[in-house]
């Protein structure tokens, strides 16, 4: 059995806790949080406190918490020579404090902590400081079902870069066309399948090889008659930039395309 302590009651910790609950091999005997509220509502049959000094001993404990907080959360810990880990995948596995066994548990997914997550289906990825104790990370994401997968610092920030443009600034893009359906009143969801076929079609082929529209055809007509129906100018500029990216990826650069 794995005890674990949890510090931390973001998205990411709630997620982790469920997954946790679900395991016959992981035992989470503690969870932090500045405030006991944070986590009520989601806890059950856990020891919770507000308290470093009350933190319980356990085979690891579990970080996470935003980002700028990771560091400082490591250093105010009140003991040594435990397994300590961050959930992060931007912040360097230097960055928590020395005095513990140091590491990364990084699971690779957008968590909401009102939608549900097939952990199962969620790449760890696992960064250790010492090679003795990447069994122990590796252990426990296969006790939640989880493929562990050992990456370095370097790919694991480059991964979050790459998860930044295909998740969160395709969501921000999701949101444009919301917006772009409200201004003529039509469901976005008649969008939905749309989104589904495309997410769906890049398991099957490169990005490069799935890539459709007016952009790629060169369709110069299509993209003035579309620039016009633009009503905000930041819209306008995402449509620009993208369609030059995607004409320079399949070299059809020309001149810039305007609404006149």
């Amino acid at each position: 059995m794995i005890s674990v302590v949890l510090l931390g009651a973001g998205n990411v910790a709630t997620h982790l806790y469920k997954a946790f609950l679900k395991s016959e091999t992981v035992s989470v005997v503690q969870w932090y949080n500045r405030t006991r509220a944070s986590i009520s509502s989601y806890a059950n049959d856990v020891d919770i406190t507000d308290s470093l000094d009350e933190l319980k001993e356990a085979d690891i404990y579990i970080i996470a918490v935003s980002d700028d907080s990771i560091s400082q959360l490591s250093s105010d810990l009140p003991f040594s020579n435990r397994m300590v880990v961050h959930t992060s995948g931007s912040v360097a596995m230097h960055d928590l404090d020395k005095k513990n066994k140091i590491g990364v548990f990084y699971p690779l997914q957008t968590f909401s902590k009102t939608a549900e997550i097939e952990f199962s289906e969620v790449p760890i990825c696992v960064e250790v400081y010492e090679k003795e104790n990447l069994t122990l990370l590796k252990d426990l994401a296969k006790a939640v079902g989880c493929k562990p997968h050992k990456i370095t610092t370097e790919q694991r920030q480059t991964l979050h870069l790459a998860a930044v443009f295909v998740n969160n600034f395709t969501n921000q893009l999701y949101r444009i066309g919301h917006e772009i359906c409200e201004t003529k009143n039509i469901e976005f969801k008649i969008l939905h399948p749309l989104i589904e076929e495309t997410a769906k079609k890049i398991q099957q082929m490169s990005p490069y090889m799935a890539q459709t529209g007016p952009a790629k055809r060169n369709d110069k007509k299509t993209i003035k008659r579309q620039l016009k129906l633009i009503e905000k100018e930041e819209h306008e500029a995402i449509y620009k930039l993208l369609a030059a990216s995607i004409k320079k990826t399949h070299n059809l650069t020309s001149r810039p395309v305007t609404k006149k």
